[in-house]
């Protein structure tokens, strides 16, 4: 469970994940093996998350080794990520919504001794120790851990959804606003009012290979309640007519710009753009705070064999950098920071992303039905 922060180093997972092991994904990607056996899944996110490498970059290695209806639930997978972003995007408040109830919650909990155990893995499920301390040491989990984790969390250990939230965040290497907030809000039934996820004894036996004992868990929990719902505010994804010569700024979720949609358009200058944890309203943990910055310096050497004139940049100098365009960040920290700073960027949007958003207005069970002509538009 080494991730180490290169572009080379996500190709070779990649193609090695697509020759070995993509065959069996569809039959054993809900298993949780440990730590040490991860071939049943790609281990991928992270590098997909900061754009490292991108969806159709996956999808078409895949379709390469196997047809679309063998890869049918592996691409589904893929674009969950895009749907998640897309579904946020169409409802940003609720991102907001999340940011300013984690703040209420934070100073109620900060002593709360069942939080304290929590975080720490000294709680009396087994299990979700374990995978505390593995959050911590890898910056990773399953996906179906995840849903564990989070079930339990929420009703078990009854702690408020948006410091599991947090939590994760601060420790995964793949965590983005989109993926993470509203799978939380998921598992919790506030995502789909009145659907929760229950985490069950037998279910975690079976899919951990009964690794673990001792798991006593609330399995008739109801789900929780929200009060509020959001409309979809109609947006504007479309890029400029003509991209002049200005600046360019990349932000972490874009870090591999000779693979993006404007790597053929002549820009002045490339501004990598950090974001450290002063400037962040989630502190990330030191390990992945240097996770992204290694991503960067990795895209910044890229960039300079290539003769690109680029510099790495805080996010808090941005203010003095004017007359550029800006790789869209998504719904997220980067984009707080521009909107509460009134920074006016004119933003670049992916291919892909004006696609396929337009298809987030509703469930995954709808967009599902467009993944066909997603993939076919770029394949």
């Amino acid at each position: 469970m080494i991730f180490e922060a290169s572009r080379a180093k996500a190709l070779n997972q990649l193609n090695n994940f697509v020759e070995n092991n993509l065959g069996e994904y569809s039959k054993l990607r809900n298993f949780d093996f440990g730590p040490e056996k991860r071939s049943n899944i790609s281990c991928l996110s992270p590098y997909i998350t900061h754009g490292i490498i991108n969806e159709q970059e996956v999808i078409q290695k895949a379709l390469s080794k196997f047809s679309f209806s063998k890869n049918e639930k592996f691409i589904q997978e893929v674009l969950w990520r895009t749907y998640w972003k897309g579904w946020l995007e169409l409802r940003p408040s609720v991102w907001a919504d999340y940011l300013i109830k984690l703040n209420q919650i934070k100073n109620e909990f900060k002593d709360n001794s069942d939080y304290i155990a929590a975080i720490e893995g000294k709680t009396k499920v087994d299990c979700f120790n374990e995978w505390v301390k593995e959050l911590k040491e890898n910056n990773y989990l399953h996906n179906h851990t995840r849903m564990w984790f989070a079930s339990i969390w929420i009703f078990t250990l009854e702690l408020p959804w948006q410091l599991g939230a947090e939590f994760f965040m601060q420790h995964l290497y793949d965590g983005d606003a989109a993926s993470n907030t509203l799978g939380w809000r998921w598992v919790a039934g506030v995502q789909t009012q009145g659907k929760h996820y229950l985490a069950s004894e037998w279910n975690i036996k079976k899919f951990t290979n009964n690794r673990f004992q001792n798991i006593k868990l609330n399995e008739s929990a109801p789900p929780k309640v929200s009060e509020k719902s959001y409309q979809i505010i109609k947006q504007d994804f479309n890029n400029p007519q003509k991209i002049e010569n200005k600046n360019l700024l990349i932000f972490e979720n874009n870090l591999s710009f000779e693979i993006t949609d404007f790597k053929e358009n002549n820009f002045k200058k490339i501004y990598l753009v950090s974001n450290k944890n002063e400037n962040r309203v989630i502190k990330l943990s030191e390990k992945l705070v240097k996770f992204k910055s290694h991503l960067i310096e990795d895209q910044e050497q890229r960039l300079k064999d290539k003769s690109i004139d680029c510099e790495v940049i805080d996010i808090s100098k941005l203010t003095n950098i004017e007359n550029c365009y800006g790789l869209y960040p998504t719904v997220g920290e980067n984009l707080d920071f521009l909107n509460s700073n009134n920074l006016k960027i004119d933003f670049l949007y992916r291919n892909l992303d004006q696609l396929a958003w337009q298809y987030c207005n509703k469930g995954f069970f709808n967009f599902k039905n467009y993944i066909p002509k997603i993939v076919s538009t770029f394949n």
